[in-house]
């Protein structure tokens, strides 16, 4: 994309997820809060990949207590879930930045 393509489709993007609502009625106080929102965020591929098996299973429990849940549920996924084995780890040895990634080894930028 070119320069200027980009923060116009992060614009376009923004305003659209700005437009995003939750019904009124999938929101409840008693309903599953931050601890659930956490451990449904955890496991969340386990849920994903059995949802597509048995219908009666789902990734994102309906009604919620809304921000709340939300929020454990985005830290489950990004922070101790899925996303939290992702990177590399960067070491710097000898004037050199050393990476290590489990799946291609050792690798030395010059």
């Amino acid at each position: 994309m070119t320069p200027i393509r980009t923060p116009l489709a992060l614009a376009a993007l923004t305003l659209l997820a700005a437009c995003a609502t939750q019904v009124s009625s999938g929101v409840s106080p008693q309903a599953p809060g931050f601890l659930f929102g956490l451990w449904h965020g955890f496991i969340f591929p386990v849920a994903w990949f059995l949802s597509l098996l048995i219908p009666d299973v789902a990734v994102y429990a309906v009604p919620n207590n809304g921000g709340w849940y939300d929020f454990g549920y985005f830290l489950g996924i990004c922070v101790f879930g899925v996303g939290a084995h992702g990177g590399g780890r960067k070491v710097i040895y000898r004037d050199r930045i050393v990476r290590e990634r489990r799946d291609r080894g050792t690798i030395i930028d010059q």
